[in-house]
């Protein structure tokens, strides 16, 4: 089986010359080793040195010369919108208090993964709650350093991908 040995990060590859995809929801994304079944039917297996947070567009350099593109699965998320910037900073704090994987969407709009109770939580705080499919790809940590994550966020459109 062929392996994926490096990790190219987003943007700094040309995904156009991609030879297959792979994709993944979030709770996929972060491995070192294991076996994965590419969008075009085959299987490659992630042989890395660390266990590194895969993203969205990273590219995975493959032994034969090809790249997989790395692609964010659509996923049940709650879509949560603020009044502003001082209410997205509140409701932020509450939802890092429980420890929630959480990507700043804009300025105005968080995304968790779908929790019944905590969509509740957040419209006890003023904030309009959203049920929606979509990519999920949370913020990396101020601690995940050491490999690769990117310690980043992305702007996305609606369905989750980043702009050009």
């Amino acid at each position: 089986m062929i392996r994926a040995t490096r990790v190219l990060p987003a943007h700094s590859w040309d995904a156009e010359s991609a030879t297959g995809s792979v994709t993944l929801p979030m709770a996929e994304r972060h491995r070192r080793r294991i076996r994965l079944e590419t969008d075009q039917g085959g299987a490659v297996l992630l042989d890395l040195p660390v266990a590194v947070m895969l993203n969205h567009g990273d590219g995975l350099a493959l032994e034969d010369g090809g790249t997989l593109r790395v692609i964010a699965a659509a996923e049940d998320v709650a879509d949560i919108g603020c009044a502003d910037a001082v209410h997205l900073a509140r409701v932020a704090w509450h939802l890092g208090n429980r420890h929630l994987p959480l990507q700043v969407v804009d300025n105005r709009t968080l995304r968790i993964g779908w929790d019944h109770v905590i969509a509740e939580m957040v419209e006890g705080l003023g904030a309009s709650v959203s049920r929606k499919t979509r990519p999920f790809q949370p913020e990396g940590g101020a601690y995940s350093g050491g490999g690769h994550d990117h310690g980043h966020s992305h702007s996305h459109d609606d369905d989750g991908h980043a702009h050009a």
